[in-house]
């Protein structure tokens, strides 16, 4: 929502732990627009509503303990680097030993959509004021990589192929259609 002009996007009962919001905290300090707090506790996990406003986003860092918090984002963080001014990710060499290789499936994912990425052993860093056109991605089974690339097919210029999207269904079987639910559009190929 924060990269689409015009977006917005109401959101219930979303899991605010801050162990696990890392994410949020990286894109409020890119410029992300939200309001949200947790008021009330779920199955012992503080949760909230938040609502999302697009936002012009600025340069994005994660680094030290933002990595523990946002390492399951950090993929989609890329896109949103790459959207606004840039994304610098470091002490992030875990991501080279998740579901696959994420440092260079984040690579692959925005070289497909005409962004260069400086990879590094630890991290990459996204460049600032990047397009997004439209391409071939292979999520190469990776779930994350995949649903990384439907973010950025909501934004970019063109078309967006992604293969290996059935691994989607190992962590948010329901992502599509939540997609559609939003606005986004996909076809079966």
């Amino acid at each position: 929502a924060t990269g689409a002009p015009g977006s917005r996007v109401e959101l219930g009962d979303v899991g605010l732990n801050p162990t696990r919001t890392g994410a949020l905290d990286v894109l409020r300090a890119m410029g992300a627009r939200f309001d949200g707090a947790p008021d009330r506790e779920w199955s012992g996990e503080p949760v909230g509503d938040l609502r999302v406003d697009a936002a012009p986003l600025g340069p994005g860092a994660v680094e030290g303990d933002l990595v523990v918090r946002a390492i399951d984002e950090l993929p989609v963080l890329a896109v949103a680097g790459a959207l606004g001014g840039g994304q610098r990710v470091r002490g992030a060499g875990e991501l080279r030993v998740k579901e696959s290789d994420r440092i260079a499936g984040v690579a692959r994912l925005l070289a497909a959509l005409g962004v260069g990425v400086d990879v590094r052993d630890d991290g990459f860093d996204v460049p600032a004021g990047a397009t997004l056109r439209g391409g071939a991605v292979d999520s190469r089974g990776d779930h994350r990589i995949a649903m990384s690339a439907a973010v950025a097919a909501l934004i970019a210029r063109g078309p967006v192929r992604v293969t290996g999207f059935s691994a989607v269904a190992t962590s948010y079987p329901s992502f599509l259609a939540d997609l559609v639910a939003l606005g986004g559009r996909w076809e079966p190929g």
